[in-house]
């Protein structure tokens, strides 16, 4: 059968209709398990995964939302910010890193604090969030935390420190970072004098200077489950004593079992735990 002129045509006319996809970032794949899951799901589990329950990153903003009491936050010593008194530069120059960081997280720097409420309860609340710099702790994480715990002392308020530091110390700003340690170690011993309540709550990773210090001097030590929680990682520990080592070393399930931690709580219940806390020490 012949096709005329004008069939070929109308056929160059028509448009090329392009294949619809999927769009991008509705789906992300477990850290733990594999799976792909919606991501809309996982988020009203508190990035928690529906498949697994393994706890993926939250940050300090939604680690606030979801703690404590909706409106119920004021933020502390939000204008202090970080300098660059070493003019440390590795790949790039330190205050440019600094920029860069705050920009892609919204936050100044590594550490959030201030007051609020859990289920009614007046708190000091801080958070510490792995986005910036791996929630290393510089001079402001140390003086941010350090005046936390002051004023929760002047103002005989329980404490809540939620932890997420895979950095330790900031190298970039030297001994300076290094100090933080024993400055907020300090204000912790003032505070226990003064006979408050330290709830030290460790998420996925806590590790380094941050472990060493103010994490590991809670009253009631909480961990969120599978989180990594040590000075050192693993990989360094294995590859400096040569030996093989125990199977689920530094997480929080070993690290109960050991006597480190005092309870894990899942995410989903961490509110109502920490309440009850409050009210059985009598805070």
């Amino acid at each position: 059968m012949a096709t005329s002129e004008s069939d070929v045509t109308s056929e160059k006319a028509k448009p090329v209709r392009e294949k619809r996809g999927v769009p991008g970032g509705l789906w992300l794949g477990c850290e733990d398990c594999g799976a792909m899951i919606f991501r809309k799901e996982v988020e009203r589990l508190m990035n928690v995964c529906p498949e697994c329950g393994y706890h993926m990153y939250l940050s300090a903003r939604k680690r606030v939302e979801t703690v404590l009491d909706e409106g119920t936050f004021e933020e502390w010593d939000a204008n202090l910010e970080p300098l660059d008194p070493l003019q440390f530069e590795d790949q790039k120059k330190y205050k440019d890193r600094l920029v860069a960081e705050q920009k892609r997280t919204g936050l100044r720097d590594a550490a959030l604090t201030g007051t609020g409420m859990i289920r009614a309860r007046r708190v000091a609340f801080g958070v510490t969030d792995s986005a910036f710099i791996m929630g290393s702790m510089g001079s402001v994480v140390g003086e941010r935390l350090t005046r936390l715990v002051e004023r929760a002392t002047e103002q005989r308020l329980p404490l809540i420190i939620v932890s997420g530091s895979g950095g330790g110390a900031r190298m970039h700003e030297g001994i300076f970072s290094l100090m933080q340690m024993a400055k907020v170690s300090a204000a912790l011993a003032r505070y226990d004098e003064a006979g408050g309540l330290f709830i030290s709550v460790m998420t996925n990773p806590t590790m380094g200077g941050v472990a060493a210090s103010f994490a590991s001097l809670g009253d009631v030590i909480l961990a969120e489950p599978k989180a990594l929680i040590g000075f050192a990682g693993p990989r360094t520990i294995k590859a400096t004593i040569r030996i093989e080592l125990p199977e689920g070393f530094q997480t929080s399930e070993f690290l109960l079992e050991h006597g480190y931690i005092d309870r894990v709580v899942r995410r989903a219940d961490l509110k109502s735990e920490i309440a009850r806390l409050i009210d059985y020490c009598g805070k």
